[in-house]
């Protein structure tokens, strides 16, 4: 090294260097103060039923339920969103995050699931008021939510109808096709109030009343056919879904209700009942209704 040339050495201070922490944009550190499973439940369906990628399935079979944020109670008391079942949707995507897909779920898991996450938000028991039909006087009553879920463990989905010699294997209606039934049945109600119309002529309700009807009633038929999974017939099964829907289109109307009523039974099964209770004044008993209408059962705290 030439003499003019000096080696630089850094100059050592007891400063040490300002390091910043900064929080991880894909981690939020609140994460850990986010609303927790309240309860887990079995769902009465067994998780069956659900199409690929509309439900994250349990290994032991149990579900978490999350109680309910401010936005979903919000969401409960949004007419439009309540009348074509948005509502409900949004709520159990969010209380139950392991159903993926609420609308393709089976209508044998809806109020089961109602109930649970009412139970998650607000307790086991809910208050119920009524009148006593006997003497008018006002009652209340406390309704054990938790105990009606743990009924439902024995619950056993019964597959197929027997038309003989057919036997026919369904499944239960999705709530998709469970609110597209009712908001078609809704329509056609509103068509049956134009019959009452003095400024309509009787050729034009005969023609809306008809295409309302026969558009109803091919949409209760498909709807059938959807159910229906397989037919056993004596030379073997058939699974073709055109096949399945012109023997449904053609088939006597008593075994069309026996496939019918077959899933209709099963759903109120499934329901939540109304249930006998006494008057604490006159000690009468009565059948006191409880509705599953969400506006009101998710209303207010028991």
């Amino acid at each position: 090294m030439e003499e003019n040339e000096k080696s630089v050495v850094p100059e050592q201070t007891d400063v040490q260097p300002t390091v910043t922490v900064t929080q991880s944009a894909n981690k939020n550190p609140l994460a850990g103060y986010f609303r927790q499973p309240k309860i887990y439940v079995k769902l009465p369906s067994g998780g069956r039923f659900y199409s690929e990628g509309t439900l994250d399935h349990s290994e032991t079979g149990d579900y978490a339920v999350y109680a309910m944020t401010a936005k979903d109670e919000l969401m409960f008391k949004t007419p439009d969103a309540l009348l074509t079942g948005q509502a409900t949707v949004e709520v159990i995507k969010s209380c139950v995050p392991a159903i993926l897909d609420p609308w393709l779920m089976p209508t044998v898991d809806l109020d089961f699931i109602l109930v649970a996450i009412r139970v998650a938000t607000y307790g086991n028991d809910m208050e119920v008021e009524t009148k006593c039909p006997h003497c008018a006087a006002e009652q209340t009553y406390d309704i054990d939510l938790a105990s009606w879920i743990g009924s439902i463990g024995s619950f056993k989905y019964k597959e197929h109808v027997s038309i003989d010699p057919l036997t026919v294997e369904v499944r239960p209606y999705t709530y998709q096709e469970l609110t597209k039934t009712s908001v078609k049945t809704m329509e056609q109600q509103r068509v049956f109030q134009t019959i009452n119309d003095d400024k309509m002529s009787d050729e034009e309700k005969l023609d809306k009343f008809g295409k309302s009807f026969v558009k109803l009633t091919e949409l209760s038929v498909d709807i059938i056919a959807d159910c229906v999974i397989k037919i056993e017939t004596p030379d073997g099964p058939v699974t073709d879904r055109n096949m399945i829907k012109e023997f449904i289109n053609n088939s006597s109307k008593d075994n069309f209700d026996k496939i019918q009523n077959h899933l209709k039974d099963l759903k109120e099964q499934i329901e939540f009942k109304s249930r006998d209770v006494q008057c604490g004044e006159c000690k009468e008993t009565f059948n006191l209704p409880i509705t599953m209408d969400q506006s009101n059962f998710f209303g207010a705290k028991s």
